[in-house]
């Protein structure tokens, strides 16, 4: 499974009803506006679905975890909230023929929506602030459109950067790789994302076959990973959250395997035993 934000108009299922109703309720809007004299509001744009939860209960797992000091530790309680919430894909709305819509979906999540909902609700105390909050996890300058949405894991060192620092180079030290890759833009000279230009870019990762003892000693609770990937264009193919207990790492993610599809914990190192190598994104206070 390669990870990048894409959303397509033709889904199946829950997906094309999302896009249905999107697309309905846009062009109501656009009737309405020669009347309102006014553009759409944010609430018109809005796809809300909480999961499991209500909005009180969810306001008050986000006030419990903003008190909790240290933010590995807000990330390991967050993220534990969503143990054996379904996988889901293609949740999010907008591609260049589809208006962006704000989507929360807590009912079903990939690997990627995951850690925008952890990440963002590390930084809150409120469901409110929460949305906030995620607005400006998932796009650049909290400005909700595809051509802003971060579509790729590295995104979020370039335009998060205020909150998110990449350390790969710190948890890999001498035994880290460094490749340059053009974002988006496949072998063949197509785009795995039409509409969103292709971005040069370094890719930081430590080999499969270098994650010794000292290295994953260097990995924490809360660190965001991505498992790197070889294909041209993509910097990383899966995403998740290191969870650290006692002498035994983890990787909690959203997993799309047949059997789990969900939000599973797994040995960290199996899982990479399988994989090129990892990329290490990690909070900032």
């Amino acid at each position: 499974m390669h990870i990048f934000r894409l959303t397509d108009p033709s889904l199946k299922g829950k997906g094309r009803r999302l896009v249905t109703k999107s697309l309905v309720t846009l062009l109501l809007v656009g009737l309405l506006m020669p009347l309102t004299g006014g553009a759409s509001t944010a609430a018109e744009r809005e796809h809300i679905s909480l999961g499991r939860w209500t909005r009180d209960e969810l306001d008050r797992i986000i006030r419990n975890a903003s008190r909790i000091k240290d933010r590995g530790r807000r990330i390991e309680f967050l993220s534990r909230q969503f143990l054996r919430v379904g996988y889901e894909e293609s949740t999010l709305i907008g591609d260049p023929d589809t208006p962006e819509a704000f989507v929360v979906n807590l009912g079903g999540v990939d690997c990627f929506t995951y850690i925008d909902y952890i990440e963002a609700m590390r930084l809150s105390s409120s469901f409110a602030e929460f949305k906030e909050k995620l607005k400006q996890v998932r796009y650049r300058g909290g400005k909700v459109s595809f051509e802003t949405r971060n579509h790729f894991f590295t995104d979020w060192r370039e335009f998060n950067s205020a909150r998110i620092s990449d350390v790969t180079d710190l948890v890999g030290g001498s035994k880290t790789e460094r490749v340059l890759k053009r974002l988006n833009l496949k072998e063949d000279g197509t785009l795995f994302l039409p509409g969103i230009t292709p971005r040069e870019r370094e890719i930081r990762y430590i080999p499969s076959d270098a994650l010794d003892e000292e290295v994953m000693s260097r990995l924490r609770t809360g660190d965001y990973v991505g498992i790197y990937t070889e294909r041209e264009g993509l910097d990383v193919s899966h995403t998740g959250i290191v969870i650290r207990e006692g002498d035994r790492l983890l990787l909690r993610h959203a997993s799309s395997r047949k059997g789990k599809r969900g939000v599973v914990d797994e040995d960290l190192i199996d899982y990479l035993s399988k994989t090129p190598g990892l990329v290490v994104l990690r909070p900032k206070d």
